[in-house]
């Protein structure tokens, strides 16, 4: 557990063609379950100290118990101990293993905040998370969810589909905004999670469907993200918000084209159920991404050629032009001010 040096040889070795035998032996996982009080069948997590403290994010289910090996120094500890913290409270409490299985072995719980702040980590330390108090993975979410819409489930979760949801989804993203607005924390944690779970139901009902599943949703945005953010994966340079700007518009024009919709216009994929105002907003936000756009506040509000008001000299599709010219500059003015 955790010998790289045995992996190591096992390939080299299977390249040349050489049999290897290897003789089992006791590792610190079992005198670490052992001083835990610890079934590992019971959906016990392991993982590598030096692969979490190169993360942002713990590839960990909260909900349930892990162990994290090779925490040989302070400074992998400080790093782990950031990057649990994008998940697990400041002050939750978690073990510190030190020689276990030896006579030396102590265990030792503390907040793991305090984490990175002992002397006595080395080459023989490990760390035990337990669960979140409460239920908070989003494995867990997820299975609320199929339970719901399962037979012994809820009878109104069962009837839902794609389209009688629609208006539920569009009132929580309202609520969300509603609550960003009010700069309320708690209102946000709350609309948030209402928000969720629609997109998971959403999910739950296409997996039934045999449409696509959660993995898939989740898959595909963040292969999206990291082909978008070549300047953060990858080994392209930018100098600021405007040549990230330009490098999206880049990388978005040649997956059209990948696409076969290289010939689609800038304008398209603004999606057509955005109420007016908005969708005229997110018109005026694209083609100002290719210098199509009022130089001030004072120009966008010259934006109609004519008074709409007078329909002199002007026939009716005319007029409904001049008046949707006029709109556009509104919603450019307002956006530029706002």
């Amino acid at each position: 557990m955790g010998e790289v040096t045995v992996t190591r040889i096992l390939k080299r070795a299977e390249r040349a063609g050489i049999p290897v035998r290897i003789v089992n032996g006791v590792s610190f996982i079992a005198p670490s379950l052992v001083s835990l009080g610890l079934d590992a069948l019971n959906g016990l997590q392991m993982a590598d100290a030096t692969d979490l403290a190169a993360r942002h994010h713990p590839p960990i289910n909260p909900d349930a118990p892990a162990i994290i090996g090779q925490l040989y120094s302070r400074e992998v500890a400080s790093d782990v101990k950031l990057t649990l913290m994008n998940q697990y409270p400041d002050d939750h409490p978690v073990k510190l293993l030190c020689a276990a299985g030896t006579a030396q072995e102590r265990v030792e719980t503390l907040p793991l905040y305090e984490l990175d702040r002992r002397d006595d980590i080395n080459h023989l330390t490990a760390l035990y998370v337990p669960p979140l108090a409460r239920p908070g993975a989003f494995e867990t979410f997820q299975d609320t969810i199929a339970h719901l819409r399962a037979p012994d489930g809820c009878p109104w979760d069962r009837e839902q589909t794609h389209a009688s949801l629609r208006r539920n989804l569009l009132e929580e993203v309202y609520e969300v905004l509603a609550a960003l607005d009010a700069e309320d924390a708690d209102a946000l944690r709350e609309e948030l999670g209402d928000l969720l779970l629609q997109i998971v139901l959403h999910s739950q009902i296409a997996v039934e469907a045999g449409e696509f599943s959660m993995a898939e949703v989740i898959a595909a945005i963040d292969a999206k993200l990291k082909r978008r953010h070549p300047h953060v994966f990858g080994d392209v340079q930018v100098s600021g918000v405007a040549e990230v700007f330009a490098n999206w518009e880049t990388i978005k024009k040649a997956e059209r084209a990948d696409d076969g919709h290289g010939d689609k216009s800038a304008l398209d994929g603004v999606p057509v159920s955005l109420p007016a105002l908005a969708q005229a907003e997110a018109y005026g936000d694209r083609a100002s991404r290719v210098g199509f756009d009022w130089p001030n506040v004072k120009c966008a509000g010259q934006g109609g050629r004519r008074d709409p008001r007078n329909p002199a000299g002007c026939r009716p599709q005319e007029q409904a032009e001049e008046f949707g010219d006029l709109l556009f500059s509104l919603v450019n003015t307002a956006a530029d001010a706002d």
